[in-house]
């Protein structure tokens, strides 16, 4: 049993949410998501989540026996956590709220989607709680969501791009044993338990140097950077952007062009099964050393969504 302030308190020094300021991502689109249903979520989440967009989202009661990791706050996840959770158990996730990106070989996605006010208040009957951490865990050092995939695969991190602040790079570049384009992909399917791996560009014989950035790695002046440093392939949850908006169909559309000019092989293992890689291996080790605590891992449903 673990005091609730206690591993809240622990978890923000570790991943130092306070030096990353408000999430660039979530301050944007998580007000407007709960907006759009008539939510006041400046009332009912904590009052230093409303400001960072990372940290203690709903408090419950003081101690916790079970911590569950997840990514995103899908309906099948959270009927788990619910019917699952005992007073004051915690549920740690990625991502406030959740993120349709589409399936490639299935329906498109809507994009950002709240949690459904119902599912908000039977975690607050409950007196259960939700704490949830994007860009730093991305960024983290030791707990990093591409560091989990490169650990994984027993790849050497030797450079990165897209630096935060001297927080080191969301993107890195790994030396890796050399592999083909068709080992890599029954490697990475196996690893993210997924059916299929989204692929474009060019299939190669021999493989030595990759970049991983886990979730949506779908922008092509990051493919570019990555093949201009001699990346051989470039995996990431989100290839193609698979939101059915006016946004997604033309970054969609200007992926598919540069696909037929890129060097690379592109592989996609879908953005929530690359961020839940880390729950399931570095942050689950972390915290059952760092505290007295049971976790228990809550895989989604449908890893393609």
């Amino acid at each position: 049993m673990v005091d609730l302030e206690v591993m809240v308190n622990k978890l923000n020094t570790e991943l130092g949410i306070r030096n990353f300021g408000a999430d660039s991502s979530f301050k944007r689109f998580l007000p407007s998501a709960y907006d759009s249903i008539n939510y006041d979520w400046e009332s009912n989440f904590e009052k230093q989540f409303t400001e960072l967009f990372n940290g203690l989202m709903i408090k419950g009661t003081r101690y916790i026996n079970k911590v569950f990791l997840a990514v995103f706050p899908t309906d099948d996840v959270l009927k788990r956590f619910i019917n699952e959770g005992k007073d004051g158990d915690l549920l740690f996730m990625h991502h406030p709220i959740l993120m349709e990106c589409g399936d490639p070989k299935g329906q498109w996605g809507r994009g950002f989607v709240p949690i459904k006010e119902e599912f908000i208040g039977q975690i607050k009957e409950k007196n259960l709680s939700v704490y949830t951490c994007h860009l730093p865990l991305d960024y983290h050092s030791e707990l990093g969501t591409s560091l989990a995939i490169a650990k994984s695969l027993k790849a050497e991190v030797i450079d990165g791009f897209l630096p935060l602040d001297n927080l080191g790079d969301l993107i890195l570049i790994c030396s890796i044993h050399r592999t083909s384009t068709e080992e890599l992909v029954s490697t990475l399917k196996e690893l993210f338990d997924i059916p299929y791996v989204d692929f474009e560009g060019e299939k190669l014989r021999n493989i030595e140097k990759i970049a991983i950035v886990a979730g949506c790695g779908d922008k092509v002046e990051w493919m570019k950077e990555a093949a201009s440093n001699g990346v051989q392939a470039y995996i990431t949850g989100e290839i193609h952007c698979h939101i059915d908006s006016d946004y997604g169909k033309q970054k969609y559309k200007i992926m598919k062009e540069y696909a037929l000019t890129t060097p690379m092989s592109l592989l996609g293992v879908s953005h929530s099964a690359s961020e839940y890689l880390v729950k399931k291996t570095l942050l689950k080790d972390w915290l059952e050393h760092n505290f007295d605590v049971q976790t228990v891992l809550i895989p989604q449903e449908k890893w393609w969504l």
